[in-house]
């Protein structure tokens, strides 16, 4: 019988609070969202890079203190009696918009959480009060996952296409991974894939076939990618 079971059915993402992972690379992180509404000036930016559980985190703050979400082309706040969340605010806000919502979080007693790559003090500002705002915010910062969280990561993908994957797998492909979150999503789909594609179970051997494989593709590209 297979070491795991494999459905066509792929679910969506969870981002309760039993599915995020707390280790050495988030836990900092995850005390200072825990200590809301303690935070200086009313506002806070979770920065940390692509797949390291920023909207995971601030997905599981949201619920708890019951934030609205806004986006660039969604409507304006309902109201300053609710705190609020942007996700992704490095890349959508910017300007007065961006100095608005500081400014409420800050008088009007509200709560404003910002998730993002980058911290805010190399995010651009063409005015100058908006340069210190920025400058003044305080930050938490996930870091690139550590060997629990990446465990965590790589069964929650592969739980999100329906397959229970072995512990042995799972050793596996965490000592021969990039230690990335996107890398791991991308390797869990390509399992996924391979396994479809070959009518066979996910196993160490098929994972090894895999790894080769995008390995020699990675050398490919860089190959094309020298001068002539």
């Amino acid at each position: 019988m297979s070491a795991q079971l494999r459905l066509s059915l792929q679910r969506s993402p969870s981002y309760a609070r039993a599915a995020f992972t707390v280790s050495q690379s988030n836990s900092a992180a995850t005390r200072v969202l825990d200590a809301w509404p303690d935070w200086r000036g009313g506002a806070l930016v979770l920065v940390g890079p692509p797949g390291s559980g920023k909207t995971h985190l601030a997905a599981i703050w949201a619920r708890r203190v019951g934030a609205q979400m806004i986006s660039p082309n969604g409507p304006e706040p309902e109201g300053l009696d609710r705190p609020i969340l942007v996700d992704d605010a490095d890349q959508h806000l910017q300007g007065e918009a961006l100095f608005h919502l500081i400014n409420l979080a800050a008088q009007h007693g509200s709560s404003l959480l910002m998730t993002a790559r980058a911290p805010p003090s190399q995010w651009p500002a063409d005015l100058p009060d908006l340069r210190s705002r920025l400058n003044a915010l305080p930050v938490a910062e996930l870091l690139e996952p550590d060997d629990a969280v990446l465990t965590a990561m790589l069964a929650k993908f592969f739980r999100e296409r329906s397959i229970r994957p072995s512990d042995e797998l799972l050793a596996y492909l965490l000592r021969r991974i990039e230690r990335s979150a996107v890398h791991a999503q991308e390797i869990v789909v390509k399992l996924d894939e391979a396994a479809d594609a070959a009518q066979r179970p996910l196993t160490r051997a098929l994972a090894r076939q895999v790894l080769e494989d995008m390995s020699e593709d990675d050398d490919e590209n860089a190959d094309h990618a020298q001068p002539v």
